[in-house]
């Protein structure tokens, strides 16, 4: 695996290189009337010679600068990362929380009252089950979350026909579509392939799918465009919804992020879709940007590397 320069050692040989271009312009055209002549007077040695010693007096200062500066960064990025860390388990801890919660409170309910009417305990065994399904779809998103930081690499790559792959997502949500009035436009054209992980890119559009139909609400239309451009392909996901708030927009692919908390997890949201979306969209070298157009509605334009 090739060694990456750290920036202190870049600013280092940057430094070091302009250093080397003086000292050749100083030998070879120092007098700028003479050209490759050898040096005449001793004077010109001596300040030949205490540039190269300021120079390495220099070099020295700059390297010590520099390395400082590496574990300042280093330091720095180790908080960082340690401070995210700790955000993200409080996160997963509260959302855990909600879900468990709910199923011990409906089961113990159930055993501490064995002659509850039937409609009744069916009730809270569908509820249950409903928790219980959120609590996998949200166990299942941080496991993604967790290959893409920390295995990206070992994600099977291959081609994936993306307009089938939509079309396949819009089979599977044509029912809670139906319920919503809604409808799904699959503009993109036909071959459209992209050499990646197929359970990423399906990720991708299911997420936004998912998103639209929770939020956008009823009688709404979802259009999915692309095109080429230069080696990667532009798409667009757009719905002509409610939208959202601008001043949310720079933090909806924040983990765990919702603009309504109580609506949020009433749809099943588990607060990761969009992040996967965002870190799904970076792994296949491309980034994504959302936007409420004036007309209304919400867009995603993200890019993808063919």
């Amino acid at each position: 695996m090739k060694h990456k320069p750290s920036e202190g050692h870049k600013m280092w040989l940057s430094v070091m290189a302009i250093f080397l271009v003086y000292a050749a312009v100083f030998i070879l055209f120092e007098d700028y009337d003479r050209k490759f002549i050898p040096f005449k007077e001793a004077s010109d040695w001596h300040l030949l010679l205490f540039s190269l010693i300021v120079m390495c007096g220099l070099a020295f200062l700059l390297f010590r600068y520099a390395r400082h500066m590496d574990q300042r960064i280093s330091r720095e990025q180790a908080e960082k990362e340690t401070q995210m860390r700790r955000e993200l388990t409080q996160n997963i801890a509260h959302e855990l929380k909600t879900p468990v919660a709910s199923i011990l409170g409906y089961t113990e309910t159930i055993l501490d009252n064995p002659d509850m009417a039937n409609d009744t305990r069916l009730q809270f065994i569908q509820r249950t089950h409903s928790q219980a399904k959120l609590l996998t779809a949200l166990l299942h998103d941080i496991s993604t979350l967790n290959k893409m930081d920390y295995a990206p690499q070992l994600m099977k790559k291959e081609q994936v026909d993306i307009k089938a792959l939509v079309d396949d997502i819009a089979q599977e949500t044509a029912l809670n579509m139906k319920r919503r009035h809604m409808t799904l436009r699959n503009n993109l054209p036909q071959q459209l392939e992209i050499h990646g992980n197929r359970m990423l890119l399906y990720s991708i559009f299911r997420n936004l799918t998912d998103n639209a139909i929770n939020y956008a609400g009823e009688s709404t239309t979802i259009d999915i465009t692309a095109k080429e451009q230069h080696n990667e392909w532009l798409f667009t996901f757009k719905d002509n919804g409610t939208g959202i708030p601008e001043e949310h927009l720079p933090r909806i692919f924040e983990r765990f992020y919702r603009i309504d908390q109580g609506r949020s997890r009433d749809m099943g949201g588990t607060g990761l879709g969009l992040a996967i979306v965002k870190n799904a969209v970076t792994l296949h070298g491309g980034s994504i940007t959302a936007r409420c157009p004036h007309e209304g509605g919400l867009v995603f334009q993200f890019t993808l590397k063919g």
